[in-house]
């Protein structure tokens, strides 16, 4: 590969990685067609590729992929034009969002476009993360428990409905409020997939992104309250962040130097999540929150109250129950009450999804062993799942 081809791969992939969501978002807003989007997109790439090594990288790589992938997706719009004359081109070629209600950010324009009450629920999330920041699927089907291929599969699908059904992309300030509401979902399912990934710049800017845009979507929902406390448990998780990785090994929270926790993100964290509560309305989000609030008071009282924290659990799961929280209930129980409660409330989560959850076999090897059993089968699960090789280093040690 000569030096100038290499520049041209590096700045290609800086783009991808650093601006894939801002310029798909530009261009549904153009197109009214996710698919089309990212035909477009991905045709700027390639000739991005084929030809920056010759003329150079462009001063602005963002504003020249724009510039193509625009041109790509009209071109693309005339040819089906022209070759089936009796499929409308309206959805297309539809009228810009109404610049007299703008979102702040482009990422959030497309995020509220795909949570469409006509998308299913379970879609929403997924796809948001696969268009608007460009996650691929073997990445995001983890974080829903599901097989890629079947992830895929469905993706594929709520993309062609969005284009077959004619579903307008663009969304009206009275929708917005609802909107808002399915979009903390999406939010939190990103940060949820840079958080289980390895350290990396990505994985950085992905947290980071999230975190953002959960600030534009309270400053936006000022009535929402799990707006506030997605906000707060989000700065909980990353203002530990410095903390969970030493020398490059895995240090899991109840060993974690409480003294490396950023405290300018705690203060938000603890601010949002009393501004959730003056609303007097729990949610699931407020719940995970006020839970990270326990563990993180460690700092000042130097002990973690379980006890506070397997109710919070029990609130959690009986409002909203979901694999991850009924797996960390069960911690919660073992820690407050040892670990035969633990164990108990695993042995009621069944199913497919438990089976596909490393963290289940995670506690499951630890819970047996602290309770003296044989754990080397959950072990050997756990540790086979696990792509993070500091985190893969700490469960073969623990073993």
């Amino acid at each position: 590969m000569t030096p100038s081809a290499a520049d041209a791969r590096a700045a290609a992939e800086t783009a991808a990685r650093d601006a894939y969501g801002r310029l798909l978002a530009r261009l549904v807003r153009r197109t009214r067609d996710i698919a089309a989007a990212e035909d477009a997109l991905s045709d700027a790439f390639a000739k991005a590729l084929a030809v920056w090594p010759e003329t150079g990288v462009p001063a602005a790589p963002e504003a020249w992929l724009t510039t193509v992938a625009t041109n790509a997706a009209r071109d693309a719009a005339r040819r089906r034009a022209t070759g089936d004359g009796a499929i409308p081109t309206l959805q297309l070629l539809a009228e810009e969002i109404s610049a007299r209600d703008p979102v702040a950010d482009e990422r959030l324009t497309l995020i509220l476009a795909a949570s469409h009450p006509a998308i299913a629920t379970a879609v929403h999330a997924p796809l948001i993360l696969q268009v608007v920041f460009g996650v691929p699927v073997h990445e995001i089907a983890p974080a829903f428990l599901m097989a890629p291929s079947a992830l895929g599969q469905r993706l594929v699908r709520a993309k062609a409905k969005i284009k077959n059904a004619g579903i307008r992309l663009d969304v009206g300030a009275h929708e917005r409020p609802a909107r808002l509401a399915r979009a903390l979902d999406a939010v939190y399912a990103l940060y949820t997939v840079a958080r289980a990934a390895p350290p990396s710049a990505t994985a950085e800017a992905r947290a980071g992104d999230a975190l953002t845009l959960a600030l534009l979507i309270a400053d936006l929902a000022r009535d929402e309250p799990e707006a506030f406390g997605l906000v707060s448990l989000i700065a909980f998780s990353e203002s530990r962040r410095p903390a969970a990785r030493v020398d490059g090994a895995y240090v899991p929270l109840s060993k974690q130097d409480c003294a490396l926790w950023d405290a300018r993100l705690l203060a938000l964290a603890e601010g949002q999540l009393a501004r959730a509560a003056r609303h007097r309305v729990a949610g699931p989000y407020q719940l995970e929150a006020a839970i990270q609030s326990v563990h993180c008071n460690r700092r000042r009282t130097g002990a973690t109250e379980w006890a506070v924290i397997a109710t919070l659990y029990d609130a959690r799961v009986a409002m909203a129950p979901s694999v991850g929280a009924e797996v960390a209930r069960a911690v919660a129980h073992a820690e407050a009450f040892g670990p035969a409660q633990g164990l108990a409330l695993l042995a009621e989560i069944s199913g497919e999804k438990a089976e596909r959850y490393q963290p289940y076999w995670a506690v499951r090897a630890h819970l047996e062993a602290a309770s003296g059993q044989e754990s080397s089968q959950a072990a050997d699960r756990a540790i086979e799942m696990t792509g993070d090789e500091a985190v893969r280093s700490h469960l073969k040690a623990q073993r």
